[in-house]
């Protein structure tokens, strides 16, 4: 069986390669990261001495898998034309910072369709990821479409609203989709019955099709089933709980799909260790069991 591939978004504060040795510190075999200040549209030109020294380190730390996502500032859906504007230039940026360090993957939320309608954002995504396309000809580093868990008018939150997204754009090839379980359950989507976890993943391969899912993002949700609100929690302390997480390890259409964690950090009360240490520990120990 192909082996399973756990890791955890990471800081990157003091640098990106810091990003790197955060990961390996805390038991992480991939990583996600920002690739400039998550709360500003702007950020300095990479250094060259930076992108050597993430490659460095990613070859000294054996990481495979390191991806990014995208500031959360961004929304394609906006129907303001100069917040979309905006959107998109940061977006181009975005995929422009990774190809320069090497990262093939950056993560984006669809967006906010706001005082306009579902249909009218959907229909701006496609225009900006058109536009995006067109102004990063050449480049390898590719969006990977995010669903989420719906709240207020965010789009992406039913699995149609992002097939409708890839069916409509004019370069298909340049996007995958992050499939995330804290957003889905959220969303409405069963993960831990035998039952609904089969409908969810009948529902992801007709809709998307499992190919196009290149990272999956391992969080537990706060709030209930169906509930639209984004609130993660750690592995198997929530909704969800640990039985949809054995079910999602032991799936084998998702073996070898890098996971990555975005739980809350800090220590574990108890045991005083990093909770990306409790929880990488945990999916193992239920992977292990579930296998």
């Amino acid at each position: 069986m192909t082996p399973l591939m756990l890791g955890a978004h990471m800081s990157m504060a003091g640098g990106f390669f810091r990003a790197i040795e955060r990961g390996r510190d805390v038991g992480c075999q991939c990583v996600q990261m920002f690739l400039k200040n998550n709360n500003q549209w702007h950020a300095p030109d990479i250094a060259d001495r930076d992108a050597e020294r993430l490659a460095d380190a990613i070859a000294d730390c054996g990481m495979r898998h390191v991806i990014a996502h995208s500031s959360y500032l961004i929304n394609l859906a906006s129907p303001d034309k100069a917040l979309w504007r905006k959107s998109l230039d940061a977006f181009v940026t975005e995929l422009q910072r990774a190809e320069r360090l090497g990262i093939p993957y950056v993560v984006l939320h669809p967006g906010a369709h706001t005082t306009g309608s579902e249909r009218a954002g959907l229909r701006q995504v496609v225009r900006a990821l058109n536009e995006v396309h067109r102004q990063t000809r050449g480049l390898r580093a590719m969006c990977l479409l995010e669903n989420t868990a719906g709240q207020g008018t965010c789009l992406g939150w039913r699995l149609e609203q992002l097939a409708a997204i890839l069916d409509a754009v004019r370069c298909p090839e340049r996007l995958g989709v992050c499939f995330d379980t804290c957003h889905v359950f959220a969303a409405g989507y069963g993960l831990a019955a035998q039952s609904e976890y089969r409908q969810t993943m009948r529902a992801l391969q007709q809709l998307i099709g499992f190919e196009r899912i290149k990272a999956i993002h391992l969080n537990d949700s706060k709030r209930e089933r169906g509930s639209r609100v984004d609130r993660h929690e750690h592995i198997g302390r929530g909704q969800i709980g640990a039985e949809g997480f054995r079910r999602v390890l032991a799936d084998r259409r998702l073996r070898g799909i890098p996971m990555y964690l975005e739980t809350p950090k800090g220590l574990e009360p108890r045991s005083k260790l990093e909770w990306d240490v409790v929880n990488l520990r945990r999916l193992r120990a239920l992977a292990q069991n579930g296998s």
